[in-house]
């Protein structure tokens, strides 16, 4: 995998990009003037960052695993230290499939449409597992953690993991990597 050379970056148009930020060359950013990157993060091959109004943000100590895609027109925001295993969907709009109305694969007016678009939040110290799915609305709770194959289409409690379809909650997660964040934090320049 080629990275993306820094002067590469700023000439993609991101609304901000900070330090130490590696990123596949065969990456794809659609609307990237609505995509934010704090520093230390990695987007692999293949990834798909498709921003809406609402934007992308990516914050400090982020990994995109390759074939991974954020899509829609609500906000997507990634927190500190989360990791988004390879193949992982992120969707903050969703077209309704009830046949009510017509979906929104191609440019029609709004009137006969039903398109949802609700914020996806990962809070900070959380990961999602490979080839998982995570709907319009969804808050993956600090600390959680996401099984592989999981569809997400509710809200998750912070400090616990979760797996399946349906999804279903394992146990409580360890907080003991809270002590190491201090001195994380002190690298942050």
């Amino acid at each position: 995998m080629a990275f993306l050379t820094r002067e590469q970056i700023d000439k993609i148009g991101f609304a901000k990009v900070g330090h130490h930020v590696f990123i596949s060359d065969k990456a794809s950013f659609y609307n990237p003037s609505k995509i934010s990157m704090e520093s230390y993060i990695r987007i692999d091959d293949f990834c798909i960052l498709s921003a809406g109004l609402g934007g992308i943000e990516l914050d400090d100590y982020v990994h995109i695993g390759c074939y991974t895609s954020l899509i829609g027109e609500a906000k997507i925001a990634v927190g500190f230290f989360c990791g988004i295993s390879p193949r992982v969907s992120v969707f903050s709009s969703s077209d309704d499939y009830s046949g009510r109305t017509l979906p929104s694969l191609t440019h029609i007016q709004e009137k006969y449409k039903n398109l949802n678009s609700t914020p996806v939040i990962f809070q900070s110290y959380s990961m999602v597992a490979t080839s998982s799915v995570i709907l319009p609305g969804v808050t993956i709770g600090e600390g959680t953690v996401v099984g592989a194959l999981s569809l997400v289409r509710k809200s998750l409690k912070p400090w616990s993991i979760y797996t399946g379809n349906p999804l279903r909650y394992i146990t409580k997660r360890s907080q003991d990597m809270l002590q190491f964040m201090p001195e994380i934090k002190k690298t942050l320049v």
